[in-house]
């Protein structure tokens, strides 16, 4: 990355397991600099894969979590909505939304989600367990490529955040959602 003049700005240890580590780089590129540029460097770095590549705002750094936490716990009353407005942005995602599991509705949604009808929440499957998966081509029409993270809150509800074009949600972000949702009611 320096041979592109990247400042680096924070690495996060995203998951660790046997031989490959996976790790989140904050970069600022030098102004003017594309970003394929960053790519081409990255690529060709023997057995460096790049996964993912996008644009991360200024204003949410590391600590947005503990922000989150703290907005969270100002309005309890309003935690599992105000964890769904800002999850897409704290992992990187496109949508977020929040579903009664009982009455298979959407009783908060951030600002990209799509208007999902009961069908289309069926591709999501139970919603009891905390995981992730790949939605079929077909679970709504213009949105194939979706990728969804599931995590359940101590209610009826469940907490869905959809990323379109990957990348897949790891391990560890399924685990930081879980643990979110369970602060959040």
């Amino acid at each position: 990355m320096g041979t592109v003049d990247a400042d680096i700005n924070a690495v996060e240890v995203v998951e660790k397991r046997e031989g490959l580590a996976i790790d989140d780089f904050i970069v600022a590129l030098p102004e003017g600099t594309p970003p394929d540029v960053l790519v081409t460097a990255c690529t060709g770095v023997a057995e460096v894969q790049l996964l993912w590549l996008s644009y991360y705002p200024e204003s949410w750094g590391l600590h947005a979590d503990i922000d989150l936490l703290d907005e969270m716990t100002a309005d309890p009353r309003r935690a599992a909505a105000t964890l769904t407005h800002a999850v897409p942005q704290a992992f990187h995602a496109t949508w977020a939304v929040l579903v009664d599991r009982d009455s298979r509705k959407v009783v908060e949604a951030s600002e990209l989600a799509p208007d999902l009808t009961p069908h289309a929440l069926d591709a999501f499957g139970a919603l009891t367990e905390p995981g992730s998966r790949e939605l079929p081509a077909d679970w709504l029409p213009g949105l194939a490529d979706t990728l969804v993270a599931i995590a359940p809150l101590r209610d009826s509800t469940s907490i869905v955040v959809g990323r379109h074009g990957g990348p897949e949600f790891m391990t560890s972000e399924v685990a930081r959602l879980r643990h979110l949702a369970a602060l959040a009611g």
